[in-house]
């Protein structure tokens, strides 16, 4: 049987899986996007690349805050702004971290007038990423956020409470794999628009999380829809607009 929280021991010392998977997805991530980067035409500049990297961190780092801490909205006091703060950013979410970084990314192009699409070249880090940081998540099992509900389904787990429980961890890290595999099998019989692969990955993991949100413990904020899910609603109007406006899909013609 699995223990959890699953660390590493090294000469005596605990290692924390779950935090070295963080900066490993980042790490790895950031250097897989400057290889892809070196051996592909970008048509955006060193330096516009360089402000697009800083404008996606930021709006990352404000948008994971931002609907992690909404997921839990008890946590915000309005009598106790120290506790509000820390529960704001005590709290992330890769989705609204994604959302966020897009609204970075459009904001800082329109500043330093870059028209070009940006996002093709993100798709497989920012998938690799994920994979890796979801392995830390697992470390975790139900120390972490991202457990399931109690399931009597044959994929249910014990993630350290003694109930069998959804892995959505691994059901993410599955559907990054199968997504990732699914692209790049399009990607050798289709020429993609620009833009048109990171669209795709896009609205693929916004429908995956809406639906998987159901499947864990969540506290609603309308309806029956948690923070995460709203932000999917927002992502997926966001891009369906943007089909609509431009009357073009994800392939060329």
């Amino acid at each position: 049987m699995i223990q959890f929280p699953i660390n590493l021991t090294l000469y005596g010392f605990t290692i924390d899986t779950h935090l070295v998977a963080e900066g490993l997805a980042f790490f790895i991530g950031f250097r897989y996007f400057l290889y892809l980067r070196r051996n592909t035409t970008d048509t955006i500049s060193m330096s516009n690349r360089i402000s697009i990297l800083i404008g996606a961190a930021l709006g990352a780092f404000v948008g994971s805050r931002l609907v992690g801490s909404l997921e839990n909205p008890a946590g915000f006091d309005p009598n106790n702004w120290e506790a509000t703060v820390g529960h704001i950013f005590g709290n992330r979410t890769i989705l609204g971290g994604l959302l966020g970084g897009i609204f970075g990314v459009e904001l800082c192009k329109k500043i330093i007038g870059e028209s070009h699409s940006s996002g093709d070249l993100f798709t497989y880090p920012i998938l690799l990423g994920m994979i890796i940081g979801r392995i830390g998540c697992f470390s975790m099992g139900v120390y972490e956020s991202t457990y399931g509900n109690v399931t009597t389904f044959f994929t249910g787990m014990d993630l350290g409470d003694g109930l069998l429980r959804h892995p959505i961890m691994l059901y993410e890290i599955a559907f990054c794999v199968l997504l990732w595999l699914l692209l790049w099998g399009l990607s050798q019989r289709y020429v993609w628009v620009a833009g048109g692969k990171f669209k795709a990955f896009m609205l693929a993991y916004l429908f995956f999380r809406l639906f998987t949100e159901f499947l864990k413990p969540k506290m609603n904020l309308v309806g029956e829809l948690n923070a995460v899910q709203l932000a999917c609603c927002v992502g997926v109007g966001y891009y369906v607009w943007g089909f609509w406006k431009s009357r073009k899909g994800v392939f060329e013609r």
